[in-house]
């Protein structure tokens, strides 16, 4: 079945089962908060406007910065209007074990089985798998490089781009000193592990150029102020499509986590929410995303019939995540507070 038929078969579908009418919520009470503007921007074309066209229902989007702490003083504002929420997984843990979340009825949304493993928790659904990869311009680097080469400025000169903080840099900063994907963090459990990592940025220093926003990684890989640089592979990957850029991600060594939906305790818009939720996991619908954004979807066959150019960008391919380091929540909320202060003290010297 062609594409476009597909999708208008499963948009049907989808309609014969958000036609039934909201329980509790009124429509305008639906509000989604995403992580920044740009996946707010794919989101919009990408999930909201096919899923009011089906419904009618209007759907407000917001953006925040994330935070459990902003989580909780949202959660007690007697003007909270966030209905489905962005979160990244120590937000999720947290914010489900303090019943900030409402538990999912799986029932509503698809079913268990319907998604990758990965996807599923007691409070939320995995919604993108977000990847950070080494990109470069293949057009002024044409082989495919790694960490070990990413740390190598005598072989490859030229600066070299890296976010501003330490999650992220220190697991990168191993993998590019020999550590096995299965072992950083097990090394970095140990203060010696960590001073292993901080020894390994200090040979890098001097050529870095910090980015912050995703968009910043794109550009200064584009302006050619850096040779390579870590960055989210779909801010790569849609850059180089709407520039007509030549940019490479290499998956191998790349590091990733889940973002889940997860469904505001007390929302009045909960039906709405799971109609939402059942309508954006519907694989021809979540493949609008990669599309849109270059993020991928967990619904279980999203991958499928992909074209060979689009699969090999799509962080949830298999061959992709088969490479990739998956971040590990538990350290990084046990260690985030300490290791930020060690990374700030080391910026400044």
């Amino acid at each position: 079945m062609p594409a476009r038929s597909l999708l208008a078969a499963v948009a049907l579908l989808a309609a014969v089962f958000l036609a039934a009418p909201a329980a509790i919520a009124s429509p305008n009470d639906l509000t989604i908060v995403s992580r920044d503007e740009s996946l707010q921007r794919a989101m919009q074309s990408a999930y909201v406007q096919p899923f009011t066209a089906v419904t009618e229902l209007p759907v407000q989007q917001q953006v925040w910065e994330g935070g459990i702490d902003a989580l909780r003083t949202q959660a007690k504002s007697p003007s909270n209007d966030w209905t489905l929420l962005l979160v990244d997984p120590d937000e999720l843990a947290t914010g489900c074990g303090e019943g900030l979340f409402e538990k999912l009825d799986w029932s509503t949304i698809g079913g268990k089985d319907h998604y990758m493993p990965q996807a599923v928790s007691d409070c939320g659904l995995g919604a993108v798998i977000a990847n950070l990869v080494l990109a470069w311009d293949r057009d002024k680097f044409p082989v495919t490089p790694s960490w070990s080469d990413f740390w190598d400025v005598a072989k490859y000169p030229g600066k070299r781009g890296l976010r501003k903080g330490v999650r992220g840099n220190l697991e990168i900063a191993l993998l590019a000193d020999g550590v096995a994907p299965g072992d950083v963090y097990k090394t970095l459990a140990s203060s010696d592990g960590v001073d292993r990592a901080f020894r390994k940025l200090d040979q890098l220093k001097p050529y870095i150029v910090w980015w912050g926003l995703d968009a910043e990684a794109a550009h200064i890989l584009a302006s050619g102020d850096v040779l390579m640089t870590s960055a989210p592979s779909g801010q790569i990957a849609t850059s180089g499509l709407a520039e007509h850029r030549n940019f490479g991600l290499q998956f191998a060594g790349s590091l990733y986590e889940v973002q889940s939906w997860a469904i505001m305790k007390g929302s009045p818009a909960l039906r709405s929410a799971q109609q939402f939720l059942y309508f954006t996991g519907l694989p021809a619908i979540e493949v609008r995303l990669l599309h849109a954004s270059g993020d991928s979807g967990l619904a279980k066959g999203v991958n499928d019939g992909l074209a060979p150019e689009l699969l090999a960008m799509a962080p949830g391919n298999p061959a992709n995540l088969s490479g990739a380091l998956r971040s590990d929540a538990g350290f990084w909320h046990d260690n985030l507070g300490k290791l930020r202060q060690r990374f700030d003290g080391w910026l400044q010297h």
